[in-house]
């Protein structure tokens, strides 16, 4: 772990244990009623945080071009898993979808594994370039991308779709996409919109929600209404852990999508601060790794899992105090689930993989937002 960054890692052990704590905190009494164990969540979420820190740990340390080299093979697993989901008796329902996958020991969610896959995806397109694919290997390796997504919007995970679709024009844009191609693309989008969103029931339902959640308070906008309760409840400093009452079966998904509300209400302002403070921190270190790297593969991905991470962070958040309609997208390390932990956790270790390399292979003169310049060490050049 010498080579890791330590103020990354302190950080995502912070949010750890955080997510720990809310665990427990938001599903011991629906745990009770539910499993006749208070603990039954927390100590599942403890198994898989083990797991995935083995799993971040594990990424963080194998060979660095092995994430260019077999990084289509990640899309191309996550892209069977999603087509998984339609197969009876390997797909599991839950909330009228119908998007994870029973794998006895956890459930797991393949479209969380298509979102960490699609920035190392996108890397390898712009490390190599347009002009260096075969005549008929760039509109292959287009329809790779737009097919899986296809399949990621028939299991009705809009919210994925949309992270994919921002980070993968997030990437494109910040490695020079033609101002003609964002032009068109945005034109195209608003039909897109109103046809995937507005001409579908329950998400037109959610949009209206959405904009005044009063006007049915006890069906389209009681999740939002009972998360803006929760947080007024909590004030400057909260109620006190486990003090909280919003949990008490009046906040729908209290220990999965709603769990900030949970924090908020019981940790107060100050706490909400910190943990988004916290979330700040990781995007930022991101963001200094993407402008620091040389290798163009790194900068591609390292910015493209920077913005994965981020974008899940405000869509929840945004969700949560009622700035985004209802979207069920959990928070990453705070969230209940084994999916979304261990898939947060492969993404940092991604992240610290490359930040290492990039750390012990860096010239002279290559700066980073304002970082003190390195001092340079013959030693490096023997790595």
């Amino acid at each position: 772990m010498s080579k890791l960054d330590k103020g990354l890692l302190l950080a995502l052990f912070t949010l750890l244990g955080v997510g720990l704590v809310q665990v427990y905190s938001s599903s011991f009494i629906f745990a009770i009623e539910s499993r006749g164990d208070g603990l039954f969540f927390f100590k599942r979420q403890l198994v898989f945080t083990a797991i995935a820190l083995v799993v971040m740990l594990v990424t963080a340390k194998i060979p660095w071009e092995y994430l260019e080299k077999y990084g289509f093979a990640v899309w191309f697993l996550a892209a069977l898993g999603v087509l998984a989901t339609f197969v009876p008796g390997l797909s599991l329902r839950a909330g009228g979808a119908a998007r994870w996958l029973n794998l006895r020991f956890m459930v797991f969610e393949p479209a969380e594994l298509l979102r960490i896959s699609l920035p190392l995806l996108v890397a390898t397109f712009v490390a190599r370039r347009q002009e260096q694919f075969g005549k008929w290997e760039w509109p292959v390796r287009c329809l790779a991308v737009m097919i899986p997504l296809f399949l990621v919007y028939k299991t009705t995970d809009f919210g994925s779709l949309f992270i994919c679709c921002m980070v993968l024009f997030s990437v494109l844009f910040a490695f020079g996409l033609p101002w003609k191609v964002i032009v068109t693309g945005a034109a195209a989008s608003v039909p897109m919109f109103y046809l995937m969103v507005m001409r579908v029931p329950f998400r037109r339902a959610r949009v209206e929600a959405f904009l005044d959640p009063w006007s049915d308070p006890g069906r389209k906008g009681f999740q939002v209404i009972q998360s803006m309760l929760s947080f007024s409840s909590g004030h400057l400093t909260g109620a006190g852990l486990g003090q909280g009452q919003g949990k008490l079966f009046f906040l729908p998904e209290a220990h999965t999508d709603f769990t900030l509300a949970v924090l908020g209400e019981e940790m107060g302002f100050i706490g909400f601060v910190a943990v988004i403070s916290l979330y700040g921190f990781l995007v930022l270190r991101g963001m200094q790794l993407a402008a620091r790297c040389e290798n163009k593969f790194a900068k591609a991905a390292s910015l493209g899992l920077t913005l994965t991470f981020a974008y899940s962070v405000f869509i929840n958040v945004g969700v949560v105090i009622g700035l985004l309609p209802t979207k069920g997208l959990t928070l990453p390390f705070l969230s209940y689930g084994g999916s979304s932990l261990v898939m947060s956790c492969f993404l940092f270790g991604l992240i610290l993989n490359i930040d290492a390399h990039e750390r012990h292979t860096i010239p002279v003169g290559v700066r980073s937002f304002g970082q003190r310049q390195r001092k340079f060490r013959p030693e490096s050049l023997k790595r």
